[in-house]
């Protein structure tokens, strides 16, 4: 456990190489912690982070509109409130839900299987860069209805989309990169709106641009900015999940066992990865009034982290929290993707994630379509594991080595 700096940071190079050694200091000595340089508070208590996403009168979303609507071109689904929300949640929710989502795991298997097909033999991948970052690019193209051969453009965009909203400095040249990310992209968009909007088909666009709200159609601004939510939000954690979860079961062999021997405990391996590594690491709210939390009085006005990371290690609300464990009987599987998950990494309340039974899907279809064939599969030697992120956090690369496989299904002798 680290000493307690006098002026701790969580801008600081050693937070930002491993913040998780400094989450027990944070929630037992500065619970609320004033950050200076970006005038805003991090909590880090899970009573504290479920009390302020879940008070929504208290602690807005109102800081999104300096965060998100720059890049996202229009209002997000966090920022909305009252019926627009829940009509337009709705139309999003049913993109991800039912139906529609069993027919969306037989277009991710279809994925899984074109990306993974060229490494097999090779016997080695790297998780993130080859596999799991052109994956969720892929996959959300798919549901939203655009063209797979434009997923390198789009996921240059989508780059810079998303520095905007997770960085907490941007330098004046990085800023107008992410804003020109965000131009391009509804350029790309708007024409694809116009012909959705003429001949609609089943996807997510097209539902998009054949909804009413109040009798009323969406703007092409409404449409883009919705378009652009689901294509960060559903691309940006996926990859990171999917990482993480391969490096807890290679780190604890036993488990790896397990869920080998057992497919059924994937869902509990993935809840179990989320809680203790959630990629969403901070959620951002704004104070609507003076708000006392945890003996610290939050002004006004003020912008408020949950820093989810350290309130899913919280011992208040889990036994053992910072280890790794596929049989935790305080997370529960079945609900860690429901609005009554233990854990946070979903947010919760109003604004909950809408792709939460989505992302597990994702995620266990890959998994149990890769577990099989990436077998002895381990990090590969030398490689020295490192992950970045402050807003959102997650593997820089992930080098695996395993025993190749034949496109057939037999081995193909030893990886070199």
């Amino acid at each position: 456990m680290p000493v307690a700096p006098t002026r701790f940071s969580v801008l600081s190079e050693e937070f930002a190489a491993d913040p998780y050694p400094w989450f027990e200091q944070l929630r037992e000595r500065t619970p609320v912690h004033y950050e200076p340089a970006l005038d805003s508070y991090f909590l880090s208590r899970h009573e504290d982070v479920k009390r302020v996403l879940t008070d929504h009168e208290a602690f807005t979303t109102q800081t999104l509109q300096v965060r998100a609507e720059p890049v996202m071109r229009g209002p997000v689904l966090a920022q909305m409130t009252g019926a627009e929300h829940t009509a337009k949640r709705k139309i999003v929710v049913r993109a991800f839900t039912g139906p529609a989502l069993q027919e969306q795991m037989g277009a991710v298997r279809a994925n899984a299987a074109a990306l993974l097909a060229p490494f097999l033999a090779r016997g080695r991948m790297d998780l993130v860069g080859d596999f799991g970052k052109p994956l969720a690019i892929h996959v959300t193209l798919d549901v939203l209805g655009l063209e797979r051969r434009d997923w390198r453009q789009v996921a240059a965009w989508h780059g810079g989309i998303a520095e905007f909203i997770t960085s907490m400095t941007l330098t004046p040249e990085r800023r107008r990169h992410c804003l020109d990310c965000a131009e391009q992209l509804e350029a790309y968009l708007l024409p694809v709106i116009e012909r959705r909007r003429h001949h609609p088909g089943e996807d997510l666009i097209s539902k998009l641009c054949t909804a009413e709200f109040d009798g009323i159609g969406m703007s092409d601004r409404d449409v883009t900015a919705l378009i652009i939510n689901v294509l960060v939000a559903a691309a940006e954690p996926a990859d990171k999940t999917l990482a993480l979860l391969f490096k807890h079961l290679i780190d604890h062999p036993g488990q790896l066992a397990e869920v080998r021997r057992d497919p059924g405990l994937l869902g509990a391996a993935i809840a179990e990865t989320l809680r203790l590594t959630p990629p969403v690491q901070l959620i951002p709210r704004q104070a609507e009034r003076d708000t006392v939390l945890a003996g610290t009085t939050v002004p006004a006005g003020a912008t408020v982290y949950c820093m989810i990371g350290a309130a899913n290690r919280d011992p208040g609300a889990f036994t053992d929290p910072d280890s790794f464990d596929i049989h935790r009987a305080d997370l529960g599987t079945a609900r860690s993707f429901t609005a009554a998950a233990q854990h946070l990494s979903f947010g919760t309340g109003l604004h909950q994630c809408v792709g939460a039974a989505f992302a597990r899907a994702e995620i266990e279809t890959v998994s149990a379509m890769l577990l099989p064939l990436l077998d002895e599969v381990r990090l590969s030697p030398g490689f020295r594991y490192r992950e970045a992120g402050l807003y959102t956090r997650g593997p820089v690369s992930m080098p695996l080595v395993f025993t190749p496989v034949h496109l057939d299904g037999g081995p193909a002798g030893p990886a070199v």
